[in-house]
């Protein structure tokens, strides 16, 4: 083929603009989501579809739908974007590690007990990283990881999510939290088996916390699902607990932050083993900066050997923390 009859190829920016109508389908949301003006997205989807000679999109004065060859069209774009922003990721692990943007993602259970650490750290250790911080539920981080939207993620694991590595960090106990007058309030030695029997406060659908909690429950003999009372937060729902309506578990990172707030609270702490989750680093299998994610695994599990964890050793065993 000679060089006059080449056609013309898409550039990245009508790409992005095109992956992101389709994630979207809606031009304002799709445009606010990069950073692009309506118009210029628009333009820039009209300009693929000119380039490729491809009718993308089914406009209405209503919505915006994907034809059939957009839909094809839209997983080679997600997959180029995907190999360019790889190829951006080497191109700065190979200039300086642990510089630029790193966009780090944390789920609401973890981000309030734990991101003072993790913030501290990055601030002494790694001062040219710029660290971007995106709390979300885990289904959002995990499709946010897979997406290239983040780079790096900090939840409760295993995710047992394909092409997710994980890097744990350590594991912690559930404790019970009560009201004062309450029969468990205060006491230690808590066999599992009075979970069946308890008026049990969770989080609202989505939270990990709330699965992990009921996973808990069946594992202690409860059939039924004991949900009459939800909260979007671990504050509301201690506050509730606070205010007479139930108990429920929290991590032992939160316990500190959340039971301060009131003195009408009271802690039970279960029986070995209690009832734990583990927490730690996923990132994308086989990253460019993998490295350094491994290497920033280790420095925040000497950081994190004050908390009331069990931080993880290298090899995934439990490091003395005596």
């Amino acid at each position: 083929m000679t060089v006059g009859n080449k056609r013309r190829q898409p550039s990245l920016a009508q790409l992005r603009a095109f992956a992101a109508v389709a994630e979207h389908l809606h031009f304002r949301d799709a445009a606010g989501a990069i950073g692009m003006s309506q118009p210029a997205l628009s333009g820039a989807v009209s300009a693929l579809e000119e380039t490729l000679g491809v009718t993308l999109l089914e406009r209405t004065t209503r919505k915006v739908l994907l034809s059939p060859e957009g839909e094809r069209i839209a997983v080679r774009a997600k997959a180029v974007l995907g190999e360019v922003g790889a190829l951006m990721e080497e191109a700065e692990a190979v200039r300086a590690p642990f510089t630029g943007v790193l966009r780090l993602g944390v789920i609401p259970t973890v981000a309030p007990y734990l991101l003072p650490t993790v913030l501290r750290l990055v601030h002494d250790r790694y001062p040219h990283l710029d660290l971007q911080v995106h709390e979300e539920q885990t289904a959002s981080l995990v499709d946010g990881l897979g997406s290239g939207r983040l780079d790096l993620l900090l939840l409760a694991v295993p995710l047992g999510v394909p092409g997710v590595a994980e890097l744990p960090l350590f594991d912690e106990d559930f404790v019970l939290v009560t009201p004062l007058d309450h029969e468990l309030g205060g006491r230690e030695g808590i066999a599992r088996e009075a979970l069946r029997e308890l008026h049990l406060l969770l989080l609202d659908e989505g939270h990990c916390l709330r699965d992990q909690a009921l996973d808990i429950c069946r594992e202690a003999g409860r059939e039924d699902a004991p949900v009459t009372t939800t909260a979007a937060g671990l504050s509301t729902l201690v506050q509730l607990v606070a205010g007479g309506l139930g108990v429920t578990l929290l991590p032992r990172t939160a316990l500190k932050v959340e039971t301060s707030r009131s003195n009408q609270l009271l802690t039970g702490y279960f029986a070995d083993p209690a009832p734990t989750r583990r927490v730690a680093l996923a990132m994308r299998a086989g990253a460019p900066r993998g490295a350094e994610y491994e290497e920033l695994a280790a420095a925040l599990r000497q950081a994190l050997r004050p908390l009331p964890v069990r931080v993880i050793g290298e090899r995934g065993d439990i490091a003395d923390t005596t």
